[in-house]
């Protein structure tokens, strides 16, 4: 089993090859969109994607939106940030909308991936307490 099964989602057709290309060896499973919108019709479609790698600066539907429209759409995807162009304003304001993290570009791998570790496990406790929480609702209903 993948680490993790992540979305790459940039702009930049190099960096997302060789981003996809680093991250499968390091036994990540990857899908990628070049666009914001793109990333969000396969995420509504039949994305397996854990968590988001969203850069921030995209022509059209830009990294602060695509965000939004991740966290309104499926709410348990988690964020992670990235970008070569960063301010503080952009990272608060990615943060207050639910990015789980926000990195620049270079970035480390070793960190990345770190990051990416953290995010999908947060994304799988929400999983279990969800799934938990139905058990009990459909066993407290047949108790009675």
């Amino acid at each position: 089993m993948a680490i993790a099964t992540i979305m790459l989602v940039d702009d930049e057709v190099p960096f997302v090859e060789a981003m996809t290309k680093r991250l499968k060896r390091r036994d990540l499973e990857v899908e990628q969109a070049f666009r914001g919108d793109e990333a969000l019709k396969k995420l509504t479609a039949d994305s397996k994607a854990e968590v988001v790698i969203l850069d921030v600066k995209m022509p059209g539907m830009d990294g602060v939106e695509t965000l939004k429209a991740i966290k309104s759409q499926a709410p348990l995807v988690e964020v992670i940030m990235l970008t070569g162009h960063a301010t503080v304003e952009s990272a608060i304001e990615g943060m207050k909308l639910g990015a789980f993290d926000y990195l620049l570009k270079p970035c480390d791998m070793d960190h990345l991936l770190d990051k990416v570790s953290e995010a999908a496990a947060k994304k799988r406790q929400h999983e279990e307490k969800i799934t938990n929480a139905r058990i009990k609702e459909i066993t407290a209903r047949r108790a009675y």
